[in-house]
This record gives structure tokens, sequence and C-alpha cells, in this order.
């Protein structure tokens, strides 16, 4: 397989090389980068050109590395066998398979996205660095070794909120994946907005990228942010004169509310615009 990205999504050059490196050597490919630069896609992507299975397991801050093997409901078992159910002479009936062990037992080749690793506790990367290096793992209750008779391609994303353990890192094929430059980004709206005016694209860019570089800024609006914004300026049908006719360095955009997500952004905006209007 070679991936070149797809119709729907635009890939840079280095990160075709990443995917490709990541899939020849049958290692986990790790991508790290801001919120909403397309990691997650990333991997839906890879299994639409691969013409491959998805399977995503989300990581949350309770997830515990065992549930992506297996888990035992022993609870379930005893109370089954003190209502007298057959059920409970075979155990593998409370067995409920994970994440990887759907991916390792999968009719086809798959591929596993775990999505957001850095939400999980720190041991998390670690409890998983066997099974994912030797791609099997011991079922202790049923005595049975589940095994993957072909590696599946794996992307694990990071939002970079935590440091992953270094046994971790080696055992994975990392990429950045940098934020878009102009020129990329140009090629991202047009895959979603093909045929969008180019005056309102390039004054929309203008004032998006000045947000981003404002000083003291919490949360940098991200690729899907833009991609909102324009969504509501184009059903708005907002006028190109409203976009022109503003200083981005001095006023709070309009319909702000798709790139600013938290209060202390605002008020920022809104403080540069009071001073900006006391000083003029």
């Amino acid at each position: 397989m070679r991936f070149e990205g797809t119709s729907d999504y635009v890939a840079t050059d280095d990160l075709k090389v990443a995917v490709n490196a990541a899939v020849a050597l049958r290692r986990p490919l790790l991508v790290k980068g801001e919120p909403g630069t397309g990691k997650t896609v990333l991997a839906h992507q890879i299994a639409a050109a691969a013409k491959a299975p998805l399977i995503e397991w989300n990581i949350k801050s309770t997830t515990k590395a065992q549930q992506g093997l297996y888990e035992y409901d022993a609870v379930a078992r005893l109370r089954d066998g003190q209502l007298g159910d057959e059920r409970v002479h075979d155990i593998g009936n409370y067995i409920k398979k994970g994440k990887l062990w759907e991916a390792f037992t999968a009719p086809e080749l798959p591929v596993l996205l775990i999505d957001e690793i850095d939400k999980a506790d720190i041991e998390f990367p670690n409890d998983l660095l066997q099974e994912l290096d030797r791609m099997e793992f011991y079922v202790y209750e049923t005595k049975e070794l589940v095994k993957a008779k072909e590696r599946p391609i794996v992307v694990i994303t990071s939002n970079n909120e935590k440091e992953l353990p270094d046994a971790f890192l080696r055992r994975c094929f990392f990429h950045y994946i940098k934020f878009p430059d102009r020129e990329t980004m140009q090629a991202i709206i047009d895959v979603h907005f093909p045929g969008i005016q180019k005056v309102l694209v390039q004054k929309a860019l203008e004032i998006f990228y000045d947000v981003r570089e404002v000083p003291g800024l919490k949360k940098k609006p991200s690729t899907s942010e833009l991609l909102d914004w324009l969504k509501l300026l184009l059903h708005e049908d907002m006028p190109l004169e409203v976009l022109q006719s503003r200083d981005p360095s001095k006023a709070i955009p309009p319909l702000h509310g798709a790139l600013l997500k938290n209060e202390q952004d605002v008020m920022l905006f809104e403080r540069l615009a009071f001073m900006s209007r006391r000083n003029s």
C-alpha cells in the first residue's frame, strides 16, 4: 500500500513519507500536533485509501491498557451461577474482547486507531509495550494465546498533553503534523468548499492567521475551527466588505464564536478593540 492522500484529505509530502514508512516497517505511527490538525481523520483516510476496516479505540482519562486486550466480567458470572444459568460453565461467555483483540483477529488487515493516548495515565503506554511489539497476548482465564496473523496498521494520536515514555517512543515511527501554511490551508479549503469565492478565502485567511498570532491567546484557532468559521460566513451570507474593512489587530472577528473558544480570548480581543477606540 502507498498512501498519497485522498480526495477528501490533503496530505503534505512529509506526512505521506511518514505513513508509508510506518506501514513498510509495520511500526505504530505516532502522530502529534495541535488539536484540530487532522490527526484522527488521518487514520480514517489511511483506512479508506487501503480499503481496510477501521477499528477505533478512543482513550479517556480512566482507560486502562487491559481494556484494549479483554475484560473478564466475574460479577456477571457469579450472578448467573447463583441463578443456575448454564452459560456459567463456559468462562468464554464472560470475556469481552478489546480493540486490540479485534484488530489481531480481524478477517482482513485493519487500521487500528488508538486516539489521544496522552489522555490516559502515564503508565498506559508502557502497559501496551509487549502487546504492540509482539502483536500477541495471553488470555489467562481461557488459556488462549491471541496472536495477529499479520501486523495491523496502527495509528496512535497525541495532543502532546503528556510526555510519552522513551521505551514506547522507540517502538513507534513518529511524525509531528505542523500547522498548515497558507498554501496548504488553501488546498484544504478547496477540498471542503469547492468553488468558494477566492477573495473571501484570501481575506478570511488573513484574519485567521492574524488571530493566531495575537500575543497572549490561550487557545489558537485550529484548521477545523477555520472550516467552521468559513461555513458560517457562507451560511450567513456575510458581506465581503465586513471582512475587508476590519483591522484584525484591533477588533473582534465577525462570528468569533467559531474561532475563539474561551472567555479569556474573547475578553482579550474586546480589550484590544477598546484600546484601539480610545487611542483613535
